[in-house]
């Protein structure tokens, strides 16, 4: 019989789940974010959860994609750091001002999530021109698995300019402590009007409006460019691995909430 594998040793333990939740812990794979590293995480499913108990635990590092939830443990690193802003303290930059005011042509809708052809092809457009993912642009049992299965309450933002077109499309979970931004897809033809940044002002937007006092972007990673734009948004704050969220200067130095 093969000998055991050493257990992974890290620096940080993670943060514990907030409940007695039974977890997985996943093989390791290439990290997606951070060329030439190895990622790992530990998950559970679950097809129905009480929003205010994602909320807790989004607070111990853990995000979901579809009715999978998991939670980074990678050894040695601690660069998956949630991200998120106190809504009442927002304020937006003169960039993100003038993106506001190049995009008040968009009619904006909110609803329950509800996948539907129009979505999927933009969608699809989305990945093949933005991401250059050909396979998954192909998948739409994936793109319903992966953003219209929720466990938790969630909204649906749907951007249309003056014809009707549809532009972009945002899916947020919502419950009365947090917003959270699950994810983002618009039409590439469209990339003068900042749709990334203009929606994200609109979830804040919305948050302040419903009384929503934190707005959740997911996870930040210093070094990862693609990430960069979710540190625009201030005043925010990461969370460290002593569960506490701090503003970046006071983070700096402290480890992230991975295992």
């Amino acid at each position: 019989m093969p000998a055991p594998s050493p257990p992974i040793q890290s620096a940080w333990p993670a943060l514990p789940a907030p409940r007695q939740i039974a977890l997985t812990t996943l093989p390791p794979h290439p990290c997606s974010y951070l060329p030439g590293r190895t990622a790992r995480n530990r998950a559970f499913l679950c097809d129905r959860m009480p929003g205010l108990l994602y909320h807790e635990l989004m607070d111990a590092g853990f995000r979901r994609s579809g009715m999978f939830f998991y939670q980074p443990i990678c050894a040695g690193c601690r660069e998956c750091r949630p991200i998120r802003v106190p809504v009442d303290r927002f304020t937006a930059t003169k960039s993100q001002r003038r993106t506001w005011r190049r995009n008040q042509d968009l009619v904006v809708t909110a609803a329950p999530p509800a996948p539907t052809d129009e979505k999927f092809d933009l969608y699809a457009r989305y990945l093949r021109e933005r991401h250059d993912k050909h396979d998954d642009a192909d998948d739409l049992a994936g793109f319903v698995e992966f953003l219209y299965l929720s466990p938790v309450d969630t909204l649906e933002f749907c951007y249309r300019d003056a014809a009707g077109k549809l532009v972009g499309v945002g899916i947020c979970d919502v419950c009365e402590r947090s917003l959270s931004s699950v994810y983002f897809y618009f039409d590439p033809s469209e990339g003068r009007r900042g749709l990334g940044t203009f929606s994200s002002l609109w979830e804040l937007d919305f948050a302040r409006k419903e009384n929503i006092p934190h707005y959740y972007l997911g996870y930040w990673i210093r070094d990862c460019g693609a990430m960069t734009y979710k540190a625009c948004f201030g005043p925010h704050e990461v969370l460290g691995g002593d569960g506490a969220w701090r503003e970046p200067a006071a983070a700096a130095h402290l480890p992230g909430p991975g295992g």
